[in-house]
Parts: C-alpha cells; structure tokens; sequence
C-alpha cells in the first residue's frame, strides 16, 4: 500500500472531485506510479476526516477517469502514466491553420490528465458513439449545453437548444431557412471572415454597418433596416474578431430595442462570450424571440470539437434549424458531444476556459509591453490585437517577412465590409507558440515596423 494522503479544501469543488483531481495531478508528478496500491477507503476517510462515502465516490470517479481500477478483496491500484502522457503524433501536431484565430494551448499536467481521463471515459461506450444519433444532441448533451449556457446567464428551455457542428455550420443553415438568393444580411463593418464567405456562397448581399468602442451605431442599424430591408443581423458582439471590441451592455439594449421595433432576426455569434470573467449579458438575454445565439466551444474549449450550443428564438426554429443541419452535415460527432457533456460535468472545461482566461491576459500583457508606442486595439481576454501600422508600412509586406514565426497574422482584407481596407492586421497571440517565443516574434515585429517608418 501506498502511503499517500490527498490535501483536500473547504469550498470549491466537490470533495469527492476533489480527490479524483488529487489522483490525477499525483499520477502526472510520479507520486503515484504504476500499480501502485491506494490508502483502503476507511482508512483514507479517517486519515481526512469525511465521510466514508466521499472517498468511495472520489475512488470511483476516479474509475470512471481510467486513473485506477480496483479487484474485490485487493483493493484500488494506479493504472498509470501511460494515459495522461502519451506519445504526441507528430505530423499531426506540426498541422496548425495560423490564419485562424487560435486560443492559447495549455501544457498543465493536472489539466491534461483531467481531459485524457474523460477522453478514456468516453471511449468506454465507443460503439453506441459510432451510430447515427440526433441531428442536434440527445437529451443528456442538451441537458449539459444548458449547464454550460448558464454561464452566460441564459436558462433557455431544452426544446429551444440544439447541439450543433460548430458556430459556422451553424450560420450557414440559420441562413438557409432565413434568406434566399439577392437577400441582405446586416453586420459590423469590420467583421468576421466566416460571415463575408457565408453570404458570398449563398448569393446574400452583406452591408456593413458603422459604429464606435461601443458598438454599432443603433440609428445607423435603423436606417439600413429601413433601406434594405435585410432578412437577419450579424453580430460577433464579445471580444469581436478581429477588434477585440466587446458591445457595451448600454448599447446591447439600444440594438435591441431597434431590432424589436422591428422585428428582426438577430445571429449572436458568442464565441468569445465565455471568456471574459464578467462579459456583458447576452443580446439574446433583451430579444430572446429574435435571437439565434450560438454558443460555439472552438475558443473557449477547443477548436478541434467543432461544436457549438445553439438556443434558436423558439421551438419551432429550433426544429427548423435541425432539419437545415441534418441537410448541412447529418449530426454533430456523438463523440465530441459525449466528450463536451463528461467535461462540462465533471469540471474539466470550466478549467480549460480559465486557463484559457488566465493564459490570454499574459499574453495580452507580453503584447501591450512589446508594441509599447504603436497603436492597436486589445482586450484583456482576448487571443489577438488588431494592430494598425504605422504610416510607411504595409501589411503586405509585414505578413510576408512575419512568416515562420508561429503567429498567425491576418491583413484588413479579410475582415473588411465596407470601404477600403486600412493597413491593420490581426495578430494573433494563441496557439501552439510559448510565451517567449511569442515575446520574440512581438519585439520582430516591433523591429519590423519601425525599421520602416
């Protein structure tokens, strides 16, 4: 037997969670090996002073986790390091998209025990995940999308929340059923790339809309509805890619009170919502009726799940929006769904989204010190600045001599809705890049400029 006591604290977690973690981070720093045999449950109660039946749940979780197994009469052993350090894929790890806009990548131990042990859970019931499921999510994932979707204050029924393949599938087939062919969608003047791809593919006319720090400008907003009769607005309204701009919740009610007026649908793309420790209530929170809020996972939990939590503005849109993804892809991967739903309920991608809080405002920080005296806007939580170059410099030029750096970096082009492009680009701060190598490519970056100017 193993002489190990696990340090367990008031608040927080429960304490049976608690102890599976303890499990997890002992195995990640060797304090537990291989096969090693764990304290007998009484024992360890009496060692800690709970409840026999706490420990008996944080052994099984644990269980649950592939952290230990245990034989009747034996006792609970360690399975081991072999699932929360495994051999990386190379060829596969070197494949990053950097003209995306990347959340930081987290190389904590304790973390990653905690997703691989859900990841092995998961994979426990791997042929009931290889059917065809619902098109949007079986009850138990709607029932943790809600989970998930309190964070941001919004307690939808079930019937109005649908599991869907990420935020920009999504968007396509909110679209279908909205608009067809020569309609206008409304949006930011600067705005997302996926938007400006979407309507282009599906023959929309997108019109930008001007607007300040704040936002877009309300009677601007009312003016284009009044003019162009458009069939949804576009809003990426937290942490907007590429300005880092988060809508004021003054000016939340103001565009809300517009589209209400008259009774257009809102798409809130929500994908950075989760970030900031205190964002903004969602516009959905001011016209529930009108708004589609997607709740995509690709930032605040990982871009590779391809998921999003989707509250449509009624049941019947929901129904409608099932039926245009069913079109689009079938079904969301029941894999990745059952994967989000183990994490969201045992803790796990609370701890992803924090980190990811956490490790964004270092990075933030890394940037303001480095670009100290040229202008650009940021965002605490946010994975880039949107940089805007000094007279003399082009983007063409900086994006070109930037390569191979590790950051992905993005010209005005890409986001740009009306007028002419400026020379701005997006720097992206997330991914696979470490801090000093960040530090490194911003003080290049830095020479870059002003040995141009």
């Amino acid at each position: 037997m193993t002489d190990w006591t696990p340090i367990l604290r008031p608040g927080g977690l429960p304490r049976y969670i608690q102890l599976a973690d303890a499990i997890g981070t002992a195995i990640a720093n060797g304090t537990l090996h291989d096969g090693a045999r764990l304290p007998p449950q009484r024992m360890l109660a009496k060692r800690l002073g709970i409840d026999f039946t706490t420990v008996s749940r944080g052994y099984a979780e644990a269980r649950h986790r592939r952290l230990v197994y245990s034989h009747v009469g034996r006792g609970t052993f360690v399975i081991g390091k072999t699932l929360v350090d495994p051999q990386r894929e190379q060829r596969r790890a070197a494949d990053m998209d950097l003209t995306m806009n990347l959340p930081p990548e987290t190389e904590d131990p304790v973390l990653l025990a905690r997703m691989q042990a859900g990841m092995q859970t998961v994979t426990a019931n791997l042929i009931d995940l290889l059917r065809y499921q619902s098109s949007t999510g079986g009850q138990i994932d709607k029932e943790a999308a809600s989970n998930w979707l309190s964070l941001r204050g919004l307690v939808p029924s079930l019937d109005r929340i649908a599991v869907t393949p990420g935020a920009h599938p999504t968007i396509v087939a909110i679209l279908m059923s909205l608009a067809k062919p020569g309609d206008c969608v409304l949006c930011e003047d600067i705005t997302y790339p996926g938007i400006r791809t979407i309507c282009a593919r599906l023959g929309l006319r997108l019109i930008g809309l001007p607007g300040d720090a704040e936002g877009i400008d309300p009677d601007a907003l009312d003016t284009a509805i009044r003019n162009h009769r458009p069939k949804a607005l576009y809003l990426n309204p937290t942490l907007n890619n590429p300005t880092t701009r988060t809508i004021s919740l003054t000016r939340r009610q103001s565009i809300a009170d517009v589209l209400l007026a008259h009774r257009l649908q809102l798409i809130e793309d929500d994908a950075y919502g989760f970030i900031p420790p205190q964002p903004p209530a969602p516009l959905a929170s001011f016209a529930p009726d009108l708004v589609w809020h997607i709740g995509g996972l690709a930032k605040c939990i990982g871009a590779g799940l391809r998921l999003a939590y989707t509250v449509a503005p009624s049941s019947h849109a929901a129904r409608e929006l099932a039926h245009q993804i069913k079109i689009i892809s079938v079904m969301p991967s029941p894999l990745m769904m059952a994967l989000v739903t183990r994490w969201i309920l045992d803790g796990t991608a609370d701890g992803i989204r924090r980190f990811i809080r956490d490790e964004s405002q270092k990075r933030q920080a890394i940037a303001a010190e480095v670009l100290a005296g040229y202008q650009f806007e940021a965002a605490p939580n946010a994975f880039n600045v949107w940089l805007h170059l000094p007279q003399g410099v082009t983007r063409a030029d900086i994006i070109g001599r930037m390569a191979g750096t590790g950051v992905g970096l993005m010209p005005s082009d890409a986001f740009t809705v009306s007028g002419v492009p400026s020379e701005a680009i997006r720097v992206c701060l997330g991914g696979q890049i470490k801090q000093s190598q960040l530090r490194d490519a911003m003080g290049l970056l830095a020479y870059l400029m002003s040995s141009q100017t």
